[in-house]
C-alpha cells in the first residue's frame, strides 16, 4: 500500500471512530435535548479508545452515568454503565488506586459499582457490548473525581479495638475527626451485628462521636461485628466521609459490681454469682461519689493521682500528689477510679473518706483489676450525686428508649 493510501485509509478509520464516539454522546442527551439538562445526569467521558471500523453504524449505545460534570465528579455518586440496542459482555472500571468493583446485570443491560469513588482520582472505564448479531463494541472513556481537602475529609474510628474482649457494659464508639453535621446520612452507614442478637440503638452525644448500645447489659460471649461504611458518603457541609472500618470484637465474661456508698460494701458478681464482697471508701462531704451505672473505661497497673487534674489546686489543705496508686481502673472521665488504697484500710467498710474515689485495700484490688476488662459495669447507689451520659461510658444512664432518641433516624 501506497503511503497516501495508508494516510487515506488511517483517516477513514479515525473518520469512522469519531462517528462512533459522537453516536454514545448523542445517547447522553437528555429529553429535553441537552446533555447538561437535569432531566438527564448520563455522561461519557473523553473517549481513549478506538472504536472497531463497521461498515454501518453500530447501534449499540454504551453510556457512563456519573453526573452531569465528567471532570468534578462527586465521590458519592454510584457509577453505572449502561447498554442500549446490545448486551454489555463485561466493563472494567480502574484508576491509580486499583480496579472498583461492580456488578452486571442479569439481562447485561447495565453494570453498578458497588463501592464509592476516592477524591481527587481519574477513573478509565472500559466496556465490551455486544449487538444481536454478535458484533463486538469496546468502548473506554474517562471521568475525573472532585478533589478534597483534609477539612472536607472526616475519618472514622472504632472502639472497641479489632480482636478485643470487653465487658457487658461496654458501648461501641464510633470517633470522627471532622464534624458531622449530616448524622442522617452518617448513620444510614453504620451497623452492628452480633451472634447471638441483640436489639440496639444508635445515640450521638456530639457532631464527633456517636455510641450503640443493647437495649440491656450485652449476653456475656456474643460476638459483634461492627461495619463503618462511611467512605465517601456526605457527612454535612461539604464534608465526606473516609475509610469505611470494620471491627470484630468478642464480649466476656459478664462481670458486674454493685457498690452501696451507704453500706460502705461491693458486691462483685461474675456471669450472675456473688464472686466477693469487698469493703470500700467512696467520696467524702464535698466530694460526693456519683450514683448510677459507670463502666470501666480503660486500667493501670500503676498511677500517678494528682488533685491539679480535678480542680483541687496545690497547696490547699484537700490537695494530693500520690505516685504510682496500684490498681487503678478509671470509670469517669472526671477522674473517678476504682484502686488500692492503703491509707484508707482503717474506714474502708466504715466511712466515706475519699476525693471520690472507690478504695480498697491492695489485696482487694489486685483481685478486681486481675479479673477486670474494659466495659466491665460497676453500679453506684447510695448518694444524691448522679451520674451523668457523657461523663465516661455513662450510656446506660439513660432508659433504652430515651437512648434510642438520640438516633438521627426516625
Amino acid at each position: 500500500m501506497s503511503a497516501r493510501r495508508l494516510r487515506a485509509s488511517r483517516a477513514v478509520l479515525g473518520f469512522t471512530s469519531l462517528l462512533l464516539v459522537t453516536s454514545a454522546l448523542t445517547a447522553c442527551t437528555s429529553a429535553s435535548g441537552g446533555p447538561d439538562s437535569p432531566a438527564d445526569d448520563r455522561v461519557v467521558g473523553e473517549d481513549v479508545g478506538e472504536a472497531p471500523a463497521v461498515d454501518t453504524p453500530d447501534p449499540v449505545r454504551v453510556v457512563t452515568r456519573v453526573g452531569p460534570d465528567r471532570t468534578a465528579v462527586s465521590v458519592d455518586r454510584t457509577v453505572e454503565v449502561t447498554a442500549t440496542d446490545g448486551l454489555l459482555r463485561s466493563v472494567k472500571v480502574s484508576s491509580p488506586a486499583g480496579q472498583l468493583p461492580g456488578d452486571l446485570s442479569p439481562d447485561g443491560s447495565s453494570w453498578t459499582a458497588s463501592e464509592r469513588l476516592e477524591p481527587g482520582t481519574t477513573y478509565t472505564v472500559r466496556s465490551v457490548a455486544e449487538r444481536s448479531d454478535g458484533k463486538v463494541k469496546r468502548s473506554s472513556s474517562r471521568f475525573s473525581t472532585v478533589d478534597l481537602t483534609l477539612d472536607q475529609q472526616t475519618y472514622p474510628s472504632v472502639a472497641p479495638l479489632a480482636g478485643e474482649t470487653v465487658g457487658v457494659g461496654m458501648p461501641v464508639i464510633v470517633s470522627f475527626d471532622v464534624a458531622v453535621t449530616d448524622k442522617a446520612s452518617i448513620e444510614k452507614h453504620l451497623k452492628v451485628t452480633s451472634t447471638p442478637r441483640q436489639k440496639g440503638a444508635w445515640h450521638w452525644m456530639s457532631d464527633y462521636e456517636v455510641h450503640w448500645r443493647p437495649a440491656t447489659y450485652w449476653k456475656a460471649g456474643t460476638d459483634v461485628t461492627v461495619d463503618a461504611d462511611v467512605n465517601s458518603v456526605p457527612a454535612g457541609r461539604g464534608v465526606y466521609g473516609q475509610e469505611s472500618r470494620q471491627v470484630s470484637f468478642h464480649v466476656g465474661d459478664a462481670v458486674i459490681s454493685k457498690v452501696n456508698a451507704q453500706t460502705h460494701q461491693m458486691q462483685t458478681f461474675i456471669n450472675g454469682t456473688l464472686a466477693r464482697t469487698t469493703p470500700i471508701t467512696t467520696g467524702k462531704p464535698g466530694f460526693t461519689t456519683r450514683s448510677g451505672v459507670k463502666v470501666i473505661i480503660e486500667k493501670f497497673r500503676t498511677k500517678r493521682m494528682n488533685s491539679e487534674t480535678v480542680g483541687i489546686a496545690a497547696g490547699s489543705a484537700e490537695a494530693y500528689d500520690i505516685d504510682d496508686v496500684e490498681y487503678a481502673m478509671r470509670v469517669t472521665y472526671s477522674g473517678e477510679f476504682l484502686h488500692a488504697a492503703p491509707w484508707s484500710v482503717g474506714s474502708q467498710g466504715y466511712a466515706n473518706v475519699s476525693h471520690g474515689c472507690t478504695g480498697m485495700s491492695t489485696a482487694d484490688a489486685a483481685w478486681i483489676y486481675n479479673i477486670s476488662k474494659r466495659g466491665d459495669v460497676v453500679e453506684y447507689t447510695g448518694t444524691d450525686r448522679p451520674m451523668t451520659l457523657d461523663n465516661g461510658y455513662g450510656d446506660w444512664n439513660l432508659p433504652f428508649a430515651a437512648y434510642a432518641e438520640g438516633s438521627a433516624l426516625d
